[in-house]
């Protein structure tokens, strides 16, 4: 009897074992990062992840920044990234497992008559060197240079670090967005735009041009084959110390299974392991920059906030910081954003730069720029403010403005200052930039010093 009493003890203990082991398995991660990753590897692997059994992954892209401050704080069990660890001391607790390559493309308008540059001209555009697509055998028009406003975007930050050796080095781009998403949209609306991008995220799209690099297109198989100079590894990034741990890693060892190379490679990416690549990341590093006459840098180091004061849901549009260097310590910038939420849905930014004469250049001397990010809601009209509308005809998402004065009736012009931005005047005036946008037919968030804007609805 005792004997019988044992082995029945026995089987219930391996029985909730086996039943804990079940309940592990499929249990729900949350995932935050940059979009590129999201896209490109996230969305469609949590989707087969879910179809074999193995649980479910709330997605919550959004950037890189955001991605990697969650998992180092516990708020995410995984993040995505288009980049390494960059040694900040965020980076530095966590996991960096690459598991894709993608093409970086350099991408401007299908109306745009230029299709081909050098290496050296994407350095020098970036440098501030070339200021007009006449210089590299376009139209006579001003480029306009956009780039993800953290210095810490994985994209932004593989491309810098392949061009200048650095990916912190500060570029003459002074308009920002939070993302590679609102980068690309803005792209599609200007005949002048400059920017970059991931294979992944614009191959097929008609509305963007992808251009290329000394001669050699960005396709997956001139990517896989190396032909094509420009590409990185994509990331997905955990925390050892994460009570999910051992979940998160199952899901990356499911990424890099036959079943997710499939998955990667409808999405343009070309699997991390097996591929050539591997072997000719540093020699290719190496004479990219030897071209440009740029030489690999350690990146400046950043402290860490304090545990205590880390927020749970780092939402903050950018964060518009750059190593100090005499040629640029003229650069500014300044970000706004509202405090944070606990939730992503909505989550809508953009970013407005007064153009001026001097903001280009070898030295940046006056680059200035602003970045904002609105969570709210569509704000209806007033017989007093007409219904504002997005360039593309959409309407406009934005947080409700408080009311201005019953009593003092507002002004109908403003001249534009020295330093000003589209959202400065917007929250100056009490309206919103996309009502001001709607009342001058502006076709994008540019201001000059002098223009005269209105207001207030006719």
């Amino acid at each position: 009897m005792p004997v019988r009493i044992t082995r029945l003890l026995s089987a219930a203990l391996i029985g909730a074992a086996l039943s804990t082991g079940a309940i592990a398995a499929t249990q729900s991660l949350i995932w935050r990062g940059d979009v590129v990753t999201a896209n490109g590897i996230v969305k469609g692997m949590a989707k087969a992840w879910q179809s074999a059994g193995k649980g479910t992954i709330q997605l919550q892209p959004f950037n890189t920044a955001s991605g990697l401050d969650a998992v180092a704080s516990g708020a995410a069990d995984l993040a995505g990234s288009a980049r390494g660890s960059s040694g900040s001391a965020t980076d530095s607790g966590l996991t960096f497992t690459p598991v894709a390559w993608d093409g970086l493309v350099l991408v401007t308008s299908p109306s745009n008559p230029v299709s081909n540059l050098t290496l050296q001209q994407v350095h020098d555009i970036y440098y501030g060197k070339i200021t007009n697509w006449q210089q590299v055998g376009g139209n006579d028009a001003p480029m306009d240079v956009f780039a993800v406003a953290s210095p810490g975007d994985g994209v932004e930050f593989s491309l810098r670090k392949l061009v200048f050796g650095r990916g912190s080095q500060p570029v003459a781009a002074p308009r920002l967005y939070v993302n590679t998403t609102q980068l690309e949209q803005s792209v599609m609306l200007d005949p002048r735009a400059f920017g970059v991008t991931t294979l992944s995220s614009v191959a097929g799209n008609a509305k963007i041009k992808m251009l290329r690099i000394d001669g050699v297109a960005p396709s997956v198989s001139s990517v896989a084959s190396g032909a094509y100079p420009l590409f990185t590894q994509l990331y997905l990034v955990t925390n050892p110390n994460s009570p999910n741990a051992a979940a998160a890693k199952s899901f990356i060892d499911f990424v890099e299974s036959p079943k997710g190379d499939a998955v990667l490679r409808a999405h343009d990416l070309v699997p991390y392991l097996g591929s050539p690549l591997i072997a000719m990341d540093a020699p290719r590093r190496s004479r990219l920059l030897a071209e440009v006459g740029a030489h690999a840098s350690a990146e400046p180091t950043y402290a860490a906030a304090p545990a205590a004061v880390r927020p749970v849901l780092p939402v903050a549009a950018a964060r518009v910081a750059a190593a100090p260097k005499p040629a640029l310590n003229a650069v500014s910038g300044s970000v706004v954003s509202e405090p944070a939420i606990s939730s992503l849905k909505g989550v809508r930014g953009d970013a407005f730069t007064e153009a001026s004469a001097g903001s280009r250049g070898t030295d940046f001397a006056k680059v200035t720029a602003d970045v904002y990010v609105s969570y709210a809601r569509v704000v209806k009209s007033t017989a007093k403010v007409g219904k504002a509308t997005e360039s593309t005809g959409k309407k406009a998402e934005s947080r409700k403005i408080a009311s201005a004065s019953k009593t003092a009736a507002p002004m109908s012009t403003y001249r534009v200052g020295a330093g000003e931005t589209l959202y400065s005047i917007a929250r100056k005036h009490g309206v919103e930039v996309a009502q001001i946008r709607s009342w001058n037919h502006l076709k994008d968030n540019t201001v000059r010093t002098g223009q005269v804007l209105r207001i207030a609805a006719r």
